[in-house]
Formats: structure tokens, sequence, C-alpha cells
């Protein structure tokens, strides 16, 4: 590959890089490519960390066309082992940035990755890690890890190794910056939820902007929490949280509700619609949904000898304002208003009414007819904040 190639190769991963395209484009433009430039890549590997809830980082991998494996943790079970087996872990321990095996002149394929390529016909393999030097490193993404392998009979030359040694910084540059957006999407998605989180990336991080919407409002929270966690050991407090939060978020989002904010034990969340009966309906199936996870959760909780508990849950409709609302250094993306505080009190009143779901006399008005024949009054409520009683309502 001449001078020309590189630099026809870099500004095509510069503009990759810019345009967003997907970690498996630029893998497979940037192979293919190569080997039109005359650089014979049978075989390619990315590796990059994230920051991600459950996924340490992604690996892509390229053979006539790219994959994508998502890990998790490396540093247990069977994937540490894995870990402590590569390529890319000797380099870490030895300092080093790439390692060559010229299979076809009897190097040892003394990885196991390497072992897999030898046996699937490839003569040379070369392994590069590319850091990301000072202040770079986000969370565990330090680095960009790659193997490039060919089968040619006398494998790679010397040049094309530094041909590739020396694309590498833009291309990890380009993976590093579509990491970083994925990473900002999960990030916000993430902690705002999903609908707040899209709002913000579009732009919409205005302190005091804030849309006016009808909504349905959620807002449920866990029976005799205070009383659980002072008789259970510190340490099962958090798996008891994320047991039921689990519950409660996976029914709200499989029926295209949005969850908002967790509120200690508590959950508030909102369900939009076109129409003002649709959204009563999802949030209906959402607590059905929900009340068949509490039946599984706390059968294998009670087998496990682990405390169980369950969940209030207010359901109310109106007008909320939905946007930013802090200070200068500190926002947050929420609903407020009238309609918030009454769900939150309503959901309150389910201790006193002795049911684990209430909802307003607006969401049975709200309601399509075959939802509203299902819900049945319990009476009327003082709730604290708000001027007069209300009629509350259960689902049958």
């Amino acid at each position: 590959m001449n001078p020309a190639h590189s630099t026809q190769l870099a500004k095509w991963l510069a503009e990759a890089g810019l345009a967003g395209k997907s970690e498996s484009a630029v893998l497979d433009g940037f192979c293919r490519k190569a080997g039109a430039l005359g650089i014979p890549v049978e075989r390619a590997g990315l590796v990059i960390d994230t920051l991600h809830p459950i996924h340490e980082g992604r690996v892509f991998r390229w053979r006539h066309g790219p994959e994508m494996v998502e890990y998790g943790p490396s540093d247990e079970g069977e994937m540490a082992e894995t870990w402590r087996r590569s390529v890319f872990f000797r380099l870490l321990e030895t300092g080093g940035s790439r390692l060559r095996r010229r299979l076809h002149a009897g190097e040892p394929a003394d990885f196991f990755t390497m072992e897999t390529m030898r046996d699937e016909g490839m003569t040379d393999v070369v392994a590069l890690i590319t850091r990301f030097p000072g202040s770079g490193a986000i969370g565990e993404m330090d680095a960009v890890y790659s193997y490039w392998a060919t089968a040619r009979p006398a494998g790679f030359d010397d040049r094309e190794v530094e041909a590739l040694d020396a694309l590498m910084p833009m291309l990890a540059l380009a993976l590093k910056s579509i990491s970083l957006a994925r990473i900002a999407e999960t990030l916000v998605e993430t902690y705002l939820g999903r609908d707040a989180g899209r709002r913000v990336l579009s732009g919409g991080i205005r302190r005091g902007v804030a849309e006016k919407i009808a909504a349905v409002l959620w807002f449920s929270d866990l029976r005799g929490y205070t009383g659980i966690t002072d008789t259970i050991a510190a340490d099962q407090v958090i798996p008891l949280l994320n047991d039921y939060a689990e519950a409660v978020i996976s029914a709200v989002h499989d029926h295209g509700g949005d969850v908002l904010k967790l509120i200690g034990d508590g959950t508030l969340a909102i369900f939009t619609a076109d129409a003002p009966e649709a959204a009563c309906r999802s949030a209906v199936l959402a607590h059905a949904a929900l009340r068949d996870r509490l039946g599984k959760l706390n059968q294998r909780r009670a087998a496990e000898n682990l405390p169980v508990t369950d969940i209030y849950l207010g359901l109310h409709i109106g007008t909320v304002f939905y946007g930013n609302i802090g200070s200068t250094e500190r926002l947050d993306f929420t609903v407020v208003g009238p309609t918030v505080n009454e769900a939150a009190r309503i959901a309150a009143m389910c201790r006193s009414a002795e049911r684990d779901v209430l909802v307003s006399a607006d969401f049975l008005a709200a309601s399509a007819p075959a939802e509203r024949a299902r819900l049945v009054s319990v009476g009327r409520y003082a709730l604290r904040g708000v001027a007069r009683p209300r009629e509350l309502f259960t689902i049958a």
C-alpha cells in the first residue's frame, strides 16, 4: 500500500466517523477497502469497552462480512479465564502494543484465537492495541484492541503490517467517536428514561423549557419497605430494590410507558398516546403484567428464603409540564404539576383502602368502556394537599 492509498483510507475513516456509521460498517468498509488496495485481510476483529449497566464492551468480527457480540464483566467466571488467555492480556501485561505470529513460518499459535485461525487456514496474525492516552479514557474504555489475519501463503509483508499499524489511530478515533455517541444515548436513556433521554439528545436541554402534555401518571412504591429494610441485612437491600424495580420497569416499558424517576422504592412513569383511552389501556395492561411478574418474583424469592413484598400503584390522568426543571448546574427532565402530586397521593391511599391499585375518577372517565366496566368504586377519600375528597376506584 503506497502513501496515497493510506491517505485515501484514512480520509474514508474520518468521514465514516463523522457520519456516525456503525462500528460494524466501519470495520466492514475498512477491510474491504484495505483488500482492494492490496492488504489481503481475511479475518479481523475489534474490541472496545463501553459504559453500560450490563455489557462491559463489544467485539466486532469480520470474515467477508461483519458480526457483533456484546460481552459482560471480564473479571469473573469463564470470561475472566478467556481474557487471561488472550493475546491482548499478554500485551497489557508486558506493556506492548503489537504482537505478530507468522504461522506459515512455524511460529507458535500460543493464544486460543490464533489456534482457531490457524485451523481455519490463516497464515499470519497481527494483534494491536491502540491506546487512548492521558485523559482520553472514558471509564474502562481506554483503548481499541484489534487483530488482523491473512490466508495468503506467504503471510503479510512487513510494509502491510506497518500500514495497518499506522492506520489504527484513525480507525480507533472513528470507533471512539461512534462509541461515545452510543454511550451518551445509553446513559441519558438509562438515567432519564427512554423518551426523556431522546428529547435531551435532540437538543431539549434548556432550563425552564417544558411542554404541556396530557399523560397517564403511574406512581408505585413497595409495601412495607421501611419495615423490611429495618429487619434484613444491609447487603440484601439493593438486591431487593433491583428485583422489584425490574418487575415494575419491564412491565411499564413492555406496554409503551416511560419510567422517568426512581425515588427510593418508588417509581414515577407516564403513558402517552394520541387518544386518552389508549394511554389508559396501556397502563392497565402494564398493571396486569406487573401482577404476573410479582407472582413469579415472590415465588422465586420465597424459595430462596428472601423477603417478599407487594407494590402499591396509583393511576391518574391529566395535564402536566414535561421538561427541564432545576438550577443552571443541575437539571432534571421530568413531569411536574398538580396531576403528578395527586397521582402520588392516590398511590399512598392504597394502604388505607387496602388495595394494591387505585385509580382516579378522571382515569375512569378517560378509559374506554371495556376498561371502565372493570373499575369498581372504593369510596371517597381526602387526599393530602387536594382541596376536595376524591372518589377512587380499583381494578376488579
